[in-house]
Formats: structure tokens, sequence, C-alpha cells
């Protein structure tokens, strides 16, 4: 519930920090916290676990004594929140939504305020929710802690990264190496001919499947990765560096165009050109992650220049932009193949480059 009141503007901000404690008085007491929070600010980005092992991921920016607010959940793309009320270390915001744990049956929906408040520099945040298709299902309280992402490196200067030996990361004749992220999903992975194949009978764009994410058992921090990938016409996977950013992987003419199409990091960075190949050709991508930037060379052109990553997409593994992680390739939505995967590890960010660089290809 909101209050309006008609007073001087100069008196407003005056007049929320007054009612704002009052608002959350309860907040200790439901997050099972027995001390008062801390005072410092909840400005930034935060990475959170949900129950069913996805990540949230929120951003909080302050500018000109307004706040704004994006908040990414399981799947799908960063959408933004509202009603952000920020004092003394507690937080609340709103943002509907509606999702699947795990990719299950059941739809959860999420309507109430967001409630958090930071202790030992994590945010601790709650919010109720609800069987999306039962009137008379209870509410349940949903309680995360999310940890403080450190803001993100100055942007690179390329041609002052080496890059060390190539790794093959897939020896062209079995899985070794590879597992499925979630072993209850339907294995569809495959070697045929020296390629990574992903058979499976979806067909549609939807966020869920029932087949598995395949990804590497080794996890890396910074690197440059040679791929090349074949989708058929309509087809749609993703390659997710460390696990968080997907670099989309869909065909030419597909219908998910822009910051979804062939060349642009899913949801966040659109690319300057279409530099796909149509359904059922190979395309070659080398994508180079150093300090959170990224730059994306599809088919030999760049389309993606050394561009800052202000954080996860929608479906990965986790959300912290500060950890390492695997090479993951979607193998939830439709049939997809994969050879000559390649990774150049960064070894020095001073030294001039005497490898390859970062475009080995």
């Amino acid at each position: 519930m909101s209050i309006r009141i008609a007073v001087p503007a100069r008196l407003v901000a005056a007049t929320c920090l007054a009612v704002l404690p009052l608002m959350l008085l309860d907040v200790n007491t439901a997050l099972g916290q027995d001390q008062p929070p801390e005072s410092s600010s909840p400005e930034g980005s935060w990475a959170f676990t949900l129950p069913d092992g996805n990540p949230a991921w929120l951003n909080l920016q302050q500018s000109q004594g307004d706040w704004q607010g994006e908040l990414l959940w399981s799947v799908g793309s960063a959408r933004p929140v509202n009603a952000i009320e920020v004092h003394d270390g507690h937080v609340r915001f709103r943002r509907n939504l509606s999702w699947r744990p795990g990719g299950g049956e059941v739809v959860k929906r999420v309507a109430g305020p967001f409630h958090g408040q930071i202790f030992n520099d994590k945010l601790h945040l709650q919010v109720d929710q609800s069987e999306a298709e039962s009137e008379s299902s209870r509410e349940e309280t949903l309680k995360l802690v999310g940890d403080r992402i450190p803001p993100p490196p100055a942007k690179p200067d390329l041609s002052q990264v080496t890059f060390g030996k190539a790794i093959d990361l897939f020896n062209g004749k079995d899985l070794e190496g590879w597992t499925l992220s979630r072993p209850d999903k339907i294995n569809g992975w495959h070697v045929e001919d020296g390629c990574l194949v992903n058979e499976t009978p979806k067909q549609d764009f939807s966020a869920y499947g029932a087949y598995g994410n395949l990804m590497t058992t080794q996890h890396f921090d910074d690197f440059s990765l040679s791929i090349d990938y074949n989708v058929p016409a309509g087809g749609n996977s993703g390659i997710y560096l460390r696990g968080m950013y997907e670099a989309q992987v869909v065909d030419r003419d597909s219908p998910m165009q822009g910051i979804q199409g062939p060349g642009a990091i899913f949801g966040r960075l659109a690319p300057s050109a279409n530099a796909g190949k149509p359904g059922g050709q190979w395309n070659t991508y080398v994508l180079t992650l150093v300090d959170r930037h990224i730059t994306v060379v599809l088919n030999g052109q760049t389309v993606i220049d050394n561009q800052l990553l202000v954080g996860c997409t929608g479906g990965g593994l986790q959300a912290n932009d500060a950890l390492p992680g695997p090479i993951l390739l979607q193998g939830d939505h439709t049939s997809v193949r994969y050879r000559n995967l390649q990774l150049r590890p960064v070894t020095d960010r001073e030294a001039p480059g005497q490898d390859d660089g970062p475009n080995p290809r």
C-alpha cells in the first residue's frame, strides 16, 4: 500500500524516511534476525541462488536521489523493479512474476513486495509466493541470501593480455570431461562424426525443457573460447561462459533477433550486425571474456567489441560475476551440434600477448 500526502516537494523525502521504518518493523523478526540491520547501502548488484538452484540477480542504483533497479529471476531477461524504498540497510520493492521452480509443472506467482536488509554485507531478502493456478493455495515465504557482487573492473586493453596454450574441451570421441548440469534431466547428448550432438524433440522457444544442459567438469576464469555450432532452421541453443553469460546460438533467420539473435549475449548485449549463417550451416564463434568484458567474433566479424557485461543472463548456473565457472552448452531447447571446442585461458594481463591473442582463429 502506498500513501500519498499533499505536502511541498522539499518535505517528501523527510516524510518517506519517517514512514519507512514503521513499514518494515516486522522484517527483523520475519528474517530470523535479532539485531538491527547494517546501515550500508544496497546500491550495486547482488547474486542469489533460488531454492531450485537457479540464479537470481538484483541491481539497485541511485541517481539524484531516485532509486532504480532490475531483477533477473531464474530464466529470461532482467526486468525493472518499482516502488523502491531504501532506508538504513532496509530495502523494499515490487515486481510481479511467475516462475516454474526447477522447470517443473507447478507455477509459482510472486505478487507481494520484496523486503530485505543487509547483515555482514549480505542482502537478506524475503517475498511471499503462492501457486498460480490454485485460488485456495496458501502463501509461503521465500527467503534468500544474496552476496554483494564487486564492482566491475575497468575496460581491459586486450593488446596487453596474454592467452595460454589452447585446451581441447572435447576429444571428438566421447563425453569425457563433460556432465549434465542436472542429472535428473533427459540426456540427449552423444558424439557423432567428431561432433557433440544434442537431439531433442523440442521445436519452440519456451524457456523450459525436459532435456539436459551439458557442462565441462573444469571451471575457468577469463579466457578466449573458439567453438563451431550448427543449428537447424529455427533452431535455438546457447553457450554459457563461466556458466553465467549466454552467447546466443540461433540461425540467421530466426525470429529471435536483437539481444536474442546470433552474436548476442542473451538479454544483455545486441550484436552490431547479424553475422550468422542460415540454419543447417556451420558457424564459428570466438568469445573472449576478460574482466567482465566480452568480445564476440562471429564468422570472422566482430559484432561485440570489448563491452561490459553488467550481469548474468537467465537460465545459467550462477549470478556472481566474481566466480569461475564451466562452459555450458544449452541442451534443453532444440537440437544442435558443436565441434572444435578450444579454450585459451588468460595467463597475463600486463605483458603484450605472445600467443595467438584474443582471437586465435
